[in-house]
């Protein structure tokens, strides 16, 4: 008697395509990342801690890190009430609305950071108005915030929407009829189906913003110590001549996001599975 082994695909090749796959991703991700340490290797211990724990670049960590982590919260709040009101609403201008969200993709990322320059600054439309009541935004940590922001909400928008989408809306009328209340409906239904990929926005949003350069440069004033990111830092490096010392800070910022990463997304797995289990 045949024994036949189970088909997990109708598509044959899995075995060729997983080995191109992991070729491929090495090619692209893992090659150019293992030249950080290799390069950071030129500098004895001593070196590469004093370049790491320089003042000036434990600033940039930490309003870099800090940034990008406000601004992924806030978009992932927001985020989500604009993928509601695309998904649950039908009102006039929602196409329009629903195309606007991608333009932060489409727009060059200097171009933003000049826009949000022009708005932000003390003689900006929004500017002008906000300095006289003391609240300072372009040249501040602040206005790196609120670029972060910008270039990072799509990404939450175009993550939620689909899982919205396949939310079962009989799953809310049974909530209702039986008699819980708005806020148990969204806590005990909507929340823990939409919650892996809510996660899944905010960890891209926060990898963008990490990362993000153009759009900074232009509203945060660069100043050291005060308003200068890691990455404007680590180009201030190159500019010098000093490889090495650009590749020891990119290597802490790898090894920063790449943990932050690993935990939100090994919550997301573990939100996944559990909502699955109880499906």
């Amino acid at each position: 008697m045949r024994l036949r082994l189970k088909q997990h695909s109708p598509l044959p090749g899995f075995g060729l395509a997983l080995g191109y796959s992991v070729l491929y991703l090495s090619l692209i991700v893992l090659l150019p990342l293992a030249t950080l340490p290799v390069r950071a290797g030129e500098l004895s211990w001593a070196q590469f801690w004093d370049v790491i724990s320089d003042p000036r670049a434990v600033a940039s960590y930490k309003l870099t890190l800090g940034a990008a982590l406000a601004a992924a919260a806030v978009n992932a709040i927001f985020g989500f009430v604009v993928a509601w009101s695309l998904v649950r609403y039908r009102f006039p201008g929602r196409r329009l609305l629903d195309a606007f969200v991608d333009l932060p993709f489409a727009m060059p990322t200097a171009i933003s950071g000049i826009a949000l320059t022009n708005l932000c600054a003390a003689n900006g439309w929004l500017g002008r108005w906000l300095e006289p009541l003391g609240l300072k935004l372009a040249f501040t940590p602040l206005g790196v915030t609120i670029a972060l922001i910008f270039i990072g909400l799509p990404f939450v928008v175009r993550t939620v929407q689909p899982a919205l989408q396949e939310v079962d809306l009989d799953l809310e009328e049974a909530a209702a009829i039986l008699g819980a209340t708005r806020w148990q409906t969204f806590r005990r239904v909507i929340l823990p189906a939409v919650l892996p990929a809510l996660l899944t926005g905010f960890a891209l949003a926060f990898a963008r913003a990490l990362g993000e350069y153009g759009s900074v440069v232009f509203i945060a004033g660069n100043m050291p110590m005060k308003t200068e990111i890691t990455s404007l830092l680590i180009i201030v490096k190159l500019e010098q001549y000093d490889y090495a010392g650009a590749a020891a800070i990119a290597c802490v910022m790898l090894a920063a996001s790449f943990a932050i990463l690993l935990a939100i997304n090994t919550l997301q797995w573990g939100l996944a599975r559990r909502h699955r289990g109880t499906s």
